[in-house]
């Protein structure tokens, strides 16, 4: 037999000093279910496939050390590095890569490309990366499109078309501009070393001192330089004010 519960018993006072539980923030990571992008991937990998082939003739066709010392072979080397793992990163659905360095490496080949096309594709001699008379041609021809046309105009669609926006900052942009400058001061000191008269002392025709002079080396270097960060700006911008384009149909859970 229980005894009955009294129904005069009196509501027990509140215990001062027990603050309220607040609500956990629960990062959406932990909520979204991960989205796999196959497609996105086999592109990257696409990119990256040109990025390398072009490379390789490159290689082919040329001394290996002054290949690897033009700006257009490193920033194609490093876009096929980030590509490979931004594909493995959607194929595996996970977190994408940092915006500072995918930002970093469209920059580079967007400037592999805008000064290939607006300052060496209509010079005289034409502009080459392996040492030809008569300007690039054939396996040439072809490793100089990949590299300064082809993965510079796929970068820019795989971050248009297939990044989510608003990712990139503009303090980031000083940072980036750091590599070209170090690029600027080396290819500069590599002329120097070399003897004069050398064929190809300079890479490019632009920043060659046997035929402009130190001054106008250096004000042709400013204004380059002023450019390509206005166009890291400008990156910025275009990538706040674009519309979302990468859709994400996934089911909501918790992950464990």
């Amino acid at each position: 037999m229980t005894t009955p519960i009294p129904r005069d018993i009196p509501d027990l006072p509140v215990v001062p000093g027990i603050p309220a539980l607040l609500p956990a923030p629960v990062p959406a990571s932990a909520v979204v279910a991960p989205v796999r992008h196959p497609l996105t991937a086999v592109y990257r990998l696409l990119i990256a496939l040109a990025a390398v082939t072009g490379v390789t003739i490159e290689l082919f066709l040329g001394s290996p050390v002054r290949v690897l010392t033009f700006f257009a072979v490193q920033s194609n080397i490093l876009l096929a590095l980030v590509c490979v793992s931004a594909a493995r990163r959607a194929w595996s659905a996970r977190r994408p890569l940092p915006s500072a360095l995918t930002g970093a490496t469209l920059l580079y080949v967007m400037i592999t490309g805008s000064v290939y096309h607006l300052l060496l594709v209509d010079g005289t001699p034409p502009f080459t990366m392996t040492p030809t008379v008569h300007g690039p041609s054939g396996w040439a021809s072809l490793a100089s499109q990949l590299l300064q046309t082809v993965t510079p105009v796929a970068a820019a669609l795989d971050w248009l078309l297939l990044t989510p926006p608003a990712r990139l900052r503009v303090r980031q942009a000083s940072t980036w501009m750091l590599y070209p400058l170090i690029y600027l001061a080396l290819t500069l000191t590599r002329g120097e070393l070399i003897l004069p008269g050398t064929s190809g002392r300079y890479l490019y025709p632009f920043l060659d001192i046997d035929l402009h002079g130190y001054k106008s080396v250096l004000s042709n270097a400013l204004l380059l330089g002023l450019a390509c960060y206005a166009l890291a700006v400008v990156l910025v911008a275009v990538d706040h004010a674009r519309p979302n384009t990468v859709h994400h149909r996934a089911k909501t859970g918790f992950r464990l």
